[in-house]
């Protein structure tokens, strides 16, 4: 145990610690950087290099228990398919069947029809005094091109996502307990019965058709309960984070006006932008790993079969990495923040949640260059792996 740590009390299940996190961790890696939570029985890192290691070193650190600090102390064995849970050889296998299609230039060539997503979203609310960017738009664009991408009739594409939004929200200051329930993907069973016998042009026929060599050399097709595991996973990725996403550039250039009338002015700086958002506020602050074997940091220990919480919203404020890491600049040039991870279970959906970003910030800044939030109204939602805007009306 540090020194310090005595006078340091990090709750993931705090809400006015989640509120704003960023002191706490500004105190953690000067004086704890190794963090031993006793109540939860969980180590944490809070230094950029440190939470690198935590997420890219498979010699010490495991994701076959999940990347979730519940399920890890629930010691949740999980099914196959679950490509996100696993570790190589098995997770090169599984990802192996999806990453193909969320290639850069795959992703690129979405651009189109994810503008004319965010446009249908926000026509109706020009002429307006107010709008919400997470009820108008960030729960609504996401959810449409996951949509469009996997398989989901555009009817039901509004209860799936609230489906998933449901299955990991927790009680104030409550870590999940329902693990069933988020991992299960029966809600799309009807959709791949459909579609065993209507195939199209989209996720849920690739794994139908897809044919690969597994872990024992067989050469097999993916069974019905793995392609459920599979939709079940990309449909929820993609739609909570990148929700999220949008709701922190309408706060974050809220409380920057300056800067967001320069991107306003010239939408070149936007892609910057996204990933100085990106930076700055993490849709996904924390990632748990199993610890296999004793991890020495620096002259601490964390000892095998510890759970290690490695604090993303920490690193990538960290100054030994980032100069005047608690100033929001759009200037900033990117040096590796560790928001989508890193190494192998770098985040599929990268390119993906990047262009969303992009094009639904150019998109707003054509229709409302001027916004202040209503904080009155404004709702902050924390779950234990993600933070972000429930709502977020803005005043235009």
């Amino acid at each position: 145990m540090s020194v310090n740590q005595a006078s340091i009390c990090y709750d993931p299940y705090d809400l006015a610690v989640n509120t704003d996190p960023h002191p706490m961790f500004r105190r953690m890696r000067h004086e704890a950087p190794v963090y031993y939570n006793e109540q939860h029985d969980f180590y944490a890192v809070s230094r950029y290099a440190d939470v690198d290691r935590g997420l890219s070193d498979r010699d010490f650190f495991s994701n076959a228990r999940s990347d979730v600090l519940e399920f890890i102390k629930a010691d949740v064995e999980f099914p196959s398919g679950i490509f996100i849970f696993e570790d190589p050889p098995l997770h090169t296998i599984h990802r192996g069947l999806v990453s193909g299609i969320f290639t850069p230039r795959r992703m690129a060539a979405l651009e189109s029809q994810v503008r004319e997503f965010c446009a249908n979203a926000l026509d109706p609310l020009v002429g307006g005094d107010r709008f919400d960017f997470v009820h108008d738009l960030g729960a609504q664009m996401p959810m449409r091109v996951i949509g469009m991408l996997v398989g989901i009739p555009e009817d039901f594409q509004e209860s799936i996502r609230d489906h998933i939004n449901a299955s990991i929200a927790t009680g104030t200051g409550q870590p999940i307990t329902d693990i069933s329930t988020v991992m299960s993907g029966e809600i799309f069973a009807d959709f791949l019965d459909f579609r065993m016998k209507h195939p199209a042009s989209d996720i849920m026929t690739d794994l139908i058709n897809v044919e690969f060599e597994d872990e024992t050399g067989a050469t097999r097709r993916l069974t019905r309960d793995e392609i459920l595991n599979y939709v079940n996973i990309v449909a929820g990725a993609g739609n909570e984070t990148t929700t999220k996403l949008i709701g922190w550039t309408g706060k974050v250039l809220a409380d920057h006006p300056d800067q967001r009338r320069e991107l306003a002015e010239d939408p070149t700086l936007i892609p910057d932008a996204i990933e100085e958002l990106l930076r700055f506020e993490p849709p996904g602050p924390a990632v748990a790993r199993f610890v296999t074997k004793d991890a020495a940091f620096g002259e601490q220990t964390v000892p095998a079969g510890s759970a290690l919480l490695c604090l993303v919203a920490s690193a990538n404020r960290d100054e030994q990495r980032f100069p005047d890491p608690d100033r929001f600049d759009i200037h900033r040039k990117p040096r590796g923040h560790l928001t989508f991870s890193v190494g192998a279970h770098f985040c599929l959906g990268a390119a993906l949640a990047r262009l969303q970003g992009r094009v639904a910030l150019e998109e707003v800044l054509k229709r409302f260059p001027e916004w202040s939030v209503d904080e009155d109204a404004a709702k902050l939602a924390v779950t234990s792996t993600t933070r972000g805007w429930e709502s977020l009306p803005v005043l235009v």
